[in-house]
């Protein structure tokens, strides 16, 4: 049988190594798995009871809104209100998404037809690529150079200077994954100054909106003058609340992008399953403080694998965000790639990474950490990379 867009698809480089890691682990190998971004942090006690407690009413078991149920939709907006100074509408700036995945794949097919094109980031998370391939658009990718958000800003003017056809969308993840790279509100509102003069819109990843650290927070596309005219963005409970499996994120913003984006969603979904809607309300109403929670977990983890790379002589950058490091592969190593490395740590130190040739051909001198271990398996991790690869030179 033929089949439509999925042959254009390359193969998943991240189950090379998830099968390496399988074979490792049948042999009885113990592998540290800091590939993949699992969030095992245990979601927030409030939103388990409740959505029991809601999976019980039987009012509950039966088609929801595909907007997200009102309350809900208030609860966010009640959050970035607090949170960052915005005032949102509930009903025309907020649309809840099945996962931010989800959120971001529609998106684009409301903003994106085969002839347009998109300015994405790269190194990229898969989907911010693949998401207007899907819309049967051009996904053009812009480097993220070394200073972050400054440089991709200037990127992405040059590159819609002299692109053609002129893209309509931008996409921007910040901070950032896998990179970690962090931008700041000045970053962000040049970018919107910018767009609105050139009828851009601006579509912001905020997924790491709450994982920072030493006292840098990410800002909000929102905050800045003029952003509902031209920008939107997502905000997941994936990683703030380590709400993973839950599938509960938002698309905020410009009214008539999120109208647009509920048009279509009113064909394809009546939302989630109404009980995680109600649990998610109360845990954004109830459990605010709960992302600080997580991040002293994450923070404490990133010391203790930077901190530990840094002893035997593998340097890596401290992110200020994400539940990531973003670890450029050492010189005596570089040569053989990122997949043919991250091959080598799960054979031969038994720790599984992800190659950064998975995020697009200008991460295949970079692996990318996952901080899903707890500081315990890191230092683990640690001494088997130290045992595994003699060539780094040790420092402890």
């Amino acid at each position: 049988m033929e089949f439509r867009r999925i042959p254009g698809l390359p193969p998943y480089v991240f189950t090379i190594i998830d099968g390496l890691k399988l074979e490792a682990r049948r042999a009885g190998k113990d592998i540290v798995d800091l590939g993949f971004g699992n969030p095992d942090i245990p979601s927030p006690e409030i939103a388990v009871e409740k959505l029991a407690e809601a999976a019980h009413n039987s009012r509950n078991h039966r088609y929801s809104s595909s907007r997200g149920i009102p309350k809900l939709r208030e609860a966010i907006a009640a959050r970035y209100a607090s949170q960052y100074g915005v005032e949102l509408d509930p009903t025309r700036n907020v649309i809840a998404t099945i996962g931010a995945k989800e959120g971001f794949s529609h998106l684009m097919w409301v903003l994106l037809q085969p002839g347009d094109a998109a300015l994405v980031p790269s190194p990229s998370y898969p989907i911010h690529i693949w998401g207007p391939y899907f819309a049967g658009a051009d996904a053009r990718q812009v480097a993220i150079g070394p200073s972050g958000a400054s440089d991709y800003v200037d990127a992405v003017m040059e590159a819609w200077e002299y692109g053609w056809p002129k893209p309509r969308v931008v996409v921007l993840c910040f901070p950032h994954n896998p990179t970690t790279a962090t931008a700041t509100k000045e970053d962000l509102q040049r970018l919107v100054d910018w767009a609105r003069e050139r009828d851009v819109v601006l579509v912001h990843d905020f997924a790491y909106a709450d994982v920072w650290f030493d006292g840098v927070r990410p800002p909000s596309i929102l905050e800045c003058e003029g952003a509902l005219d031209c920008a939107v963005e997502l905000y997941s409970m994936t990683k703030s609340f380590s709400m993973a499996g839950w599938r509960m994120a938002f698309l905020l913003g410009n009214a008539e992008v999120v109208a647009a984006l509920a048009k279509l969603k009113s064909y394809l979904d009546y939302g989630s399953f109404q009980p995680v809607q109600i649990a998610a309300t109360v845990t954004l109403n109830e459990a605010a403080q709960y992302p600080a929670e997580v991040n002293a977990v994450y923070e404490a983890r990133r010391n203790a694998l930077c901190d530990g790379l840094s002893r035997i002589g593998w340097e890596v950058a401290r992110p200020k965000g994400t539940m990531f490091v973003w670890a450029p592969i050492p010189e005596q190593f570089r040569a053989e790639g990122s997949i043919a490395f991250a091959t080598r740590l799960v054979k031969e130190c038994d720790v599984a990474v992800s190659p950064g040739v998975g995020f697009g051909p200008d991460g295949d001198g970079y692996v990318r950490f996952a901080l899903i271990e707890n500081e315990h398996r890191i230092a683990q991790a640690v001494r088997q990379i130290k045992r595994g690869l003699p060539g780094l030179v040790s420092r402890s």
